[in-house]
């Protein structure tokens, strides 16, 4: 079973296109989790109406109020059942193989994390990149070090499977970014993690993006100081179990 995890706020005008994009490559056994963060646009009425258009099953969370991302995220993953997740963004849009590729890695019992690339465009279809990890100078062949100064996955290219999720929540209350957090946990667990070097999905970027805006140097310093100390406790309540 497969879930597909997104989060929502003020994307009437976009939403509809991703979903139709991920729903055309699920079956009627898989689930599409949408927390909608108190839109004060028609993202929820839209989001109903489209339910009605599919045979997936769209479960659909309103938060009385507004969360943010992250908090948003861990309430989807929270309720997903199936046992690959799969983080979407409302405004991109999936290639029709994104699906099979990605479930192709996981035929590899041991994978727990997969992150493919993306093509990078603008809202009205503009290509920028043919290549998003090399448009942000990302390095995905990177230790927990090299993740600390600069994440290179971004959680709308990331899947993973349940036990990676039961080992990553509940997220701490300082993290910073849920998607740089499940790659710390996988390092630190020693999963097993498999790159696909294709683009899946089209990268959409417009000025109401969430991530991938550039920040001053005090904000960047003291969210990587946060993912340190989120990750450093982690592994001293992880030992602290073990004894």
């Amino acid at each position: 079973m497969i879930s597909v995890c997104l989060a929502a706020y003020n994307g009437e005008k976009m939403i509809e296109k991703q979903l139709r994009s991920i729903v055309d490559q699920l079956s009627e056994q898989d689930e599409v989790i949408i927390v909608d963060d108190e839109s004060s646009d028609q993202t929820v009425a839209c989001l109903k109406q489209f339910a009605q258009t599919t045979s997936v099953p769209l479960l659909i969370i309103e938060n009385t109020k507004n969360l943010g991302p992250v908090k948003s995220f861990e309430r989807a993953l929270s309720t997903a059942k199936g046992e690959i997740i799969f983080l979407s963004d409302q405004d991109d849009e999936w290639f029709p193989d994104k699906v099979s590729a990605v479930m192709q890695a996981f035929a590899d019992k041991k994978v727990q994390l997969v992150v493919h690339d993306a093509k990078v465009i603008t809202i009205e279809g503009k290509v920028l990149a043919e290549s998003w990890n090399q448009y942000n100078s990302n390095h995905l062949q990177q230790g927990i070090f090299g993740n600390l100064i600069k994440n290179a996955y971004t959680g709308s290219m990331m899947a993973f499977r349940s036990s990676l999720v039961q080992a990553s929540l509940p997220f701490p209350k300082q993290l910073e970014m849920h998607d740089q957090w499940f790659f710390l946990v996988a390092k630190r667990q020693h999963m097993k993690i498999v790159t696909i070097a294709e683009p899946l999905m089209y990268y959409i970027r417009h000025v109401q993006n969430v991530t991938g805006k550039r920040r001053n140097l005090n904000v960047r310093l003291k969210g990587r100081y946060n993912m340190l100390k989120c990750i450093v406790s982690y592994k001293k309540e992880r030992s602290t179990t073990k004894r």
